[in-house]
C-alpha cells in the first residue's frame, strides 16, 4: 500500500476477525514481528509491516515522525478504519504517538519502550543522538550500528562477533533508520503531554527477565519506562509478563495480547 507521500509500505496480513496492526521496534525489518502475527492470528486480521526505510518499504526523503505516523493511519485506512495496536520497544514510541495523534486505535498495546527515566539515562540518551547524528551524516552505518549495541549495554567483545557475522550486511541496510527510531523517541524523556492525551485502553508491558544482550543497561530501565508511562496514560494498565525479555516468545506474548484486546 501507498502511503499520503508516496512512500510504498510492505506488509503482510494473516487471519480472520478483529484487526490488529503490529509496529515493530529498531533494526526490525517486520520479520522480528512475523511469528506473533502467525500466533495472533487465530484470532485476528493481523497486519505486520516493514517501517519505512526498512524491508520491502520505501523511504521518502526527508524523513519526518509525521510521516511514519501517517503510514500507521494508512495501514490502520487498510484494516477497515479503525484497529488494535501494538508496538514493541522503539515501535512502542511511535504507537504511543501515534494515539495521541488521535488516530483511530480501538485498543492499544506496548512492550518494552526505552524511555529514559532519571537524568542519568536522559544524559546518556542525549550523547548517543548526538554521536548517532554524526555518523549518520556522514553515512557511517557501522557505526551507527556500534553505537547503538553500546547504548542497549553489548560488550565491545559482543560487538566485534556480531560485526563479523553473516547478520552484519543486512543489518547495515536498515542502521539509517536508527535516526528514525531516536525520532520516535524525542529527547528520550517520557512525553508527559503526548500521553496524557491518551484515552484507549492501554497496555503497559515488560518482561519479567533482563535481556542477555543488554547486561549494560541499568537494573529496571525498562520497568522504571513502562511505570512512567502507565502513571501518565489515563487508561492504562500496567502488566509483567514473567519469563519473557525484550523480545517475547510469541506464543506468549499472543495470549496476553488476545486477552487485552477482547477484554
Amino acid at each position: 500500500m501507498t502511503s499520503p507521500d508516496g512512500t510504498v509500505l510492505a506488509y503482510t496480513r494473516e487471519g480472520e476477525g478483529p484487526a490488529v496492526v503490529l509496529v515493530g521496534g529498531g533494526l526490525d525489518d517486520g520479520a522480528e514481528n512475523a511469528s506473533l502475527a502467525t500466533a495472533l492470528s487465530r484470532w485476528f486480521t493481523v497486519y505486520n509491516y516493514a517501517r519505512r526505510g526498512r524491508g520491502g518499504s520505501g523511504d521518502t526523503q526527508p524523513y519526518a515522525l509525521e510521516r511514519e505516523v501517517e503510514d500507521l493511519a494508512t495501514l490502520i485506512e487498510a484494516a477497515g478504519g479503525t484497529a488494535h495496536v501494538h508496538g514493541v520497544s522503539s515501535g512502542g514510541a511511535l504507537a504511543l504517538r501515534a494515539a495521541a495523534a488521535g488516530l483511530p486505535i480501538d485498543r492499544l498495546s506496548v512492550y518494552e519502550v526505552p524511555y529514559a527515566v532519571g537524568e542519568a539515562a536522559a544524559v546518556g540518551w542525549r550523547e548517543y543522538v548526538t554521536q548517532l547524528d554524526a555518523a549518520l551524516a556522514m553515512d557511517d552505518r557501522d557505526a551507527a550500528l556500534r553505537l547503538f549495541m553500546r547504548l542497549a549495554g553489548s560488550g565491545e567483545d559482543d560487538i566485534t562477533a556480531a560485526a563479523g557475522s553473516p547478520m552484519w550486511p543486512g543489518l547495515l541496510k536498515i542502521a539509517h533508520t536508527l535516526g528514525y527510531d531516536a525520532a520516535c523517541l524525542g529527547d528520550g524523556t517520557p512525553p508527559a503531554a503526548e500521553l496524557a492525551r491518551i484515552t484507549q485502553p492501554t497496555l503497559v508491558a515488560t518482561g519479567g527477565v533482563p535481556d542477555p544482550h543488554m547486561s549494560g543497561l541499568r537494573p529496571g530501565y525498562f520497568d522504571a519506562a513502562a511505570d512512567a508511562i502507565a502513571a501518565l496514560v489515563p487508561n492504562a494498565t500496567r502488566k509483567v509478563v514473567a519469563g519473557q525479555s525484550h523480545v517475547a516468545d510469541p506464543a506468549t506474548i499472543s495470549v496476553v495480547l488476545k486477552d487485552f484486546f477482547t477484554g
